[in-house]
């Protein structure tokens, strides 16, 4: 929802939150804590929250500061807290408006509130899969943060594809590479592509032995910090047909799920 160009009600958020709710995803990205300046449309998460029904379904909130992370603090009912952390000094600066050494102070300050709290960090290793930038980017410098947030506490890491611009073979590279390195974390993938070629980057993924996929109903989304021109997420409803066809036990309601699909026409527009 962040990156479109129109408010979504605070009730219309609420209602399609919780037919998704339903479903029975291991894990529900609701909102964020960030600059209401900077990203209006999430300007009304903790309402939103109030909102949401009690589900077998972990909320995750993300957060790009110490202000976000307080605020998602005050909450019992979030579980996992998401942070994008960057190894492209440029989009970190573009993304949460600070350098990569003090977003890892900013990690650090996250993983020890989330101890106190009783909550857990999901990392986003974003530009994980090439920088537009010009900034340096190779495998090595993905092992030494992934290094980096592993010694500092870090259990969870989401490699990200900011916008999109990974091959199927660089993702399949990439995730073995870090899996390999680091075989004590949960590792996942958060890939943005277009409608044509996400089932190549999600085969390379899945035969690399990923198991925690992001996605996001028909694809919509993006990073507006990105480009100006958004790249989409990895549908929801493409990544579970891929799954059942490789037999994954997904252990979702298919029929809450196409209630979700009907409201998100409501949705986005």
């Amino acid at each position: 929802m962040q990156g479109l160009n129109y408010f979504i009600s605070t009730d219309d958020k609420i209602d399609y939150l919780n037919l998704l709710l339903d479903v029975g995803f291991d894990t529900l990205d609701f909102g964020s804590f960030v600059s209401a300046k900077a990203v209006p449309q999430m300007s009304d998460t903790a309402e939103v929250l109030e909102g949401l029904k009690p589900s077998s379904t972990k909320l995750l909130a993300i957060v790009a500061n110490l202000k976000g992370i307080e605020e998602a603090m005050k909450h019992p009912s979030i579980t996992y807290l998401g942070y994008p952390f960057s190894i492209s000094e440029t989009f970190q600066k573009r993304n949460t408006n600070t350098d990569i050494s003090k977003s890892l102070g900013t990690v650090e300050d996250l993983l020890n509130k989330c101890d106190k709290f009783d909550k857990k960090a999901v990392i986003y290793l974003s530009m994980a899969f090439g920088n537009p930038y010009g900034d340096e980017w190779n495998l090595d410098l993905i092992t030494h943060w992934t290094a980096e947030l592993v010694k500092r506490g870090t259990l969870i890491i989401s490699l990200s594809d900011t916008i999109g611009s990974a091959t199927p073979d660089l993702v399949g590279e990439v995730f073995k590479s870090t899996l390999n390195s680091f075989p004590d974390i949960e590792l996942g993938i958060h890939l943005h592509s277009t409608p044509e070629d996400w089932e190549e980057k999600i085969n390379a993924a899945y035969i690399s032995g990923c198991r925690r996929f992001d996605s996001a109903i028909k694809g919509y989304g993006g990073c507006p910090m990105a480009a100006d021109t958004l790249t989409g997420n990895i549908a929801t409803e493409k990544l579970i047909s891929f799954l059942r066809e490789r037999n994954e036990n997904l252990n979702i309601n298919m029929s809450s799920f196409e209630k979700a699909m009907s409201f998100s026409s409501k949705i986005f527009h």
